[in-house]
């Protein structure tokens, strides 16, 4: 391979010339990848080349063997789980990031990066009405921030894990709504605590927890010998994108002493808009609180936010410097001492890179925008004989189902409306997911993308009716 094939100027503009291809045909290609499993591995070769090749090559096995195996999320008819966009500022941002290629972990090893994240942090959590007063730090995922954010609480309720273990000490209880996200159970399986102890509160008829309950749930476990420690409250939650009544769940932690994180993933980003902030109506409350700018505000995943009123206490159950690590900077943030991880990307950039081209009222129109869309979208499922709502729709996505008239029976319902998601997807032309929501199987269509607009929400019900009618007629 001769040295002048890998130049910079012949390699941007081989990149530049495959993301403009790509990007301006992405709504002709098949949003859902069509491989069976185990087709790309076997398109590759099992070892690696002996000899360099040509960057061409590269690029044109992308097109031919790595495309094909994509299921594009940026595609305007993706609608499924929380539609998410790559957009052009951010997209360039992580360009500019890898080129960069700092690693974080101390102020001195990239003073940018760290003062960006707490400007860029402050930033958001300005636009969305948060606490100013908040520290945060920007990990990979909701998953990374809440089981940071827990890990905190039990270092609090349990000072003495962090070096001694769990071994020998209280049985540690935690709380969250029967609709919160896996992840929650997942911390609770890394941090010691176990499944068993994740207590899932019932929720009310709009799919949020019941704070009465709650309250019970923690008295009888302390009744039984547990110790309670953490609360998790959910601001749009993953199936229906509901809102538990955070204020009155933190009356309940305060009066129990009790850890309140809040995942606001999803919904927490709509509050850029004014009228959404009912959302997050007692948030400022929170011990912590967690939105990931990668779900619903335009910046390439990943980006997960996460604040904190109690930065000491992440230092307390994270802070571990080995000499190697030491330094005489006085007076600055190591982000190593608030997450388990060391290393360190340049996220910020891109969500400083987003603000900075759309600036708050264009994301809260965006916002608003697909909020419309998904209204109308679940107006047409009400208007029609065929088809009804499972949930409210307070922000953008539309859970739904095919009802049939005259059939009743759930376990049919359920098979008919898989047999009918798939043949959805299969067109290629949109993308929807599905969940469960009080035992019954739904539909669900997410509105995120900067590049779908009411003709891709048409499409997706044409192709909705049409596979009902062929289906029907079976």
């Amino acid at each position: 391979m001769k040295t002048e094939a890998l130049s910079w100027d012949h390699l941007l503009a081989l990149a530049a010339q495959w993301v403009l291809g790509y990007r301006s045909r992405i709504g002709d290609l098949p949003v859902l990848a069509r491989v069976q499993p185990g087709w790309l591995t076997a398109q590759l070769p099992a070892s690696p080349p002996e000899d360099g090749e040509p960057p061409e090559a590269w690029f044109s096995d992308l097109d031919n063997i790595i495309l094909p195996a994509v299921t594009h999320w940026n595609h305007p008819g993706f609608l499924g789980y929380f539609g998410i966009t790559g957009s052009p500022p951010g997209v360039v941002a992580d360009l500019v990031s890898s080129t960069l290629n700092v690693n974080g972990m101390l102020w001195k090893t990239c003073p940018a990066l760290t003062e960006l994240e707490q400007v860029v942090l402050s930033w958001y959590a300005q636009a969305l009405g948060l606490p100013t007063s908040w520290f945060g730090v920007i990990t990979d995922t909701a998953s990374t921030s809440t089981l940071l954010a827990l890990g905190a609480a039990r270092q609090r309720a349990f000072p003495g894990s962090r070096e001694r273990g769990l071994t020998g000490g209280p049985k540690l209880r935690l709380y969250c709504s029967q609709e919160a996200h896996s992840s929650v159970d997942k911390a609770a399986m890394v941090l010691g605590i176990g499944r068993e102890n994740v207590v899932r509160v019932p929720a009310d008829a709009q799919f949020r927890m019941r704070p009465d309950l709650l309250a019970d749930a923690i008295q009888q476990d302390r009744n039984a010998g547990y110790l309670p420690f953490a609360v998790v409250a959910t601001v749009g939650t993953t199936s229906s994108t509901s809102v538990d009544p955070v204020a009155e769940m933190a009356e309940v932690c305060r009066e129990h002493g009790l850890w309140l994180h809040v995942d606001a993933a999803y919904a927490g980003s709509a509050a850029v808009a004014p009228e959404f902030r009912w959302a997050l109506s007692g948030c400022e409350l929170a011990d912590s609180f967690v939105a990931n700018p990668h779900k619903w505000f335009f910046t390439p995943i990943d980006c997960s936010c996460l604040f904190t009123a109690h930065p000491e206490t992440f230092r307390q159950a994270y802070s571990l410097v080995p000499a190697y690590l030491t330094t005489d900077a006085a007076g600055v943030v190591d982000l190593m001492d608030y997450s388990f991880q060391l290393g360190r990307r340049f996220r910020a950039l891109k969500l400083w890179f987003v603000f900075r081209a759309y600036g708050t009222k264009g994301l809260a129109e965006a916002i608003r925008t697909h909020v419309a869309l998904a209204h109308e979208f679940a107006g047409w499922v009400e208007a029609s004989q065929d088809f009804e709502l499972l949930a409210p729709v307070p922000f953008s996505v539309v859970n739904f189902r095919w009802h049939p008239r005259g059939l009743d029976d759930e376990a049919r319902l359920a098979k008919l409306n898989g047999h009918l998601l798939q043949k959805v997807n299969g067109s290629g032309k949109v993308f929807l997911s599905h969940t469960t929501l009080y035992g019954r199987f739904a539909l669900h269509l997410a509105v995120g993308n900067l590049e779908t607009n009411r003709d891709w929400l048409e499409n997706a019900w044409l192709e909705i009716t049409r596979a009902a009618q062929t289906l029907g007629s079976c």
